[in-house]
């Protein structure tokens, strides 16, 4: 009876502690985005007297020619093409290093590891990125993106692919599949659950990343979706109502993306916990 009760308790104030740290600040972005530029300089967490919610999106979208749509086709060109490489790229490679096992396994682990652990240089970075051409360029944001991402992936993948009997590979080798087949055709769609994981979580990493675009894809023309708050913020006066509108609009995808996959996130994370 007391485990009951304990554990009742427990998910109610995890439950209240959600409230407040996520639907507080979504509730005060909505406020402020929906009123008008005198009122939201308060900053204060009440109701519009007036809501201007929409001519605020409007004025927004159509800003400086409309740089908002065109940052949101730049993030969504940038998100698609890491991500996709990023879980082709993840998934053979946690494959290899999960089922052959060589001399070079220990120092491709500490690779890995390495990405995980030393934080992104900036400078070297655009040195290595100039030198190759690839500076203030979207190709060149993409290698970034992958090449900073590309470690936690393949920990995901290996995990999940210990999970999956060799018995599998065996057969399929036996019926004269050769690599390619074997993996795309018999071990990638059995990776479906990190699959999903992977694309949800580095979408939303890379969709909301601010710094490396700011460092490595500079100029208006390549702007990304978070950079446009830039437009809102003013020594002298700063138009708060349409900060926040811009905010709650590049807010949307990501939050729409994770209550529909919640599930899937979760399951993927877990997946190769219990055998590794």
């Amino acid at each position: 009876m007391r485990n009951a009760v304990w554990k009742w308790g427990a998910g109610t104030v995890a439950i209240l502690l959600a409230i407040v740290i996520f639907l507080v600040p979504f509730t005060f972005i909505i406020f402020t985005a929906g009123k008008t530029q005198a009122e939201s300089g308060a900053l204060q967490f009440s109701l519009p007297t007036e809501w201007a919610l929409w001519d605020n999106i409007v004025t927004v979208l159509q800003n400086r020619d409309f740089l908002l749509v065109r940052a949101f086709i730049n993030s969504t060109v940038i998100t698609v093409v890491s991500v996709a490489v990023m879980v082709v790229l993840a998934a053979m490679v946690g494959y290899v290093l999960q089922r052959r096992k060589s001399r070079w396994n220990p120092i491709v682990n500490g690779f890995v590891l390495a990405g995980l652990i030393i934080p992104p240089a900036v400078v070297p970075t655009i040195w290595v990125m100039q030198g190759i051409g690839i500076f203030k360029t979207i190709p060149g944001l993409i290698a970034v993106f992958i090449a900073f991402g590309l470690s936690f992936c393949i920990l995901l993948f290996r995990a999940f692919v210990a999970t999956i009997p060799r018995e599998l590979d065996e057969a399929a080798i036996i019926d004269g599949a050769g690599p390619v087949k074997l993996f795309f055709g018999v071990i990638f769609p059995l990776l479906k659950p990190v699959i999903i994981t992977v694309i949800v979580v580095q979408a939303v990493f890379v969709f909301n990343e601010f710094t490396y675009p700011l460092y490595f894809l500079p100029g208006e023309e390549n702007a990304t979706v978070q950079l446009t708050t830039f437009n809102y913020i003013a020594q002298a006066v700063s138009s708060y109502n349409l900060l926040f509108a811009d905010v709650l609009l590049i807010t949307i995808p990501p939050l729409i993306m994770y209550i529909i996959f919640q599930r899937q996130i979760v399951a993927g994370m877990t997946s190769g916990a219990v055998k590794g």
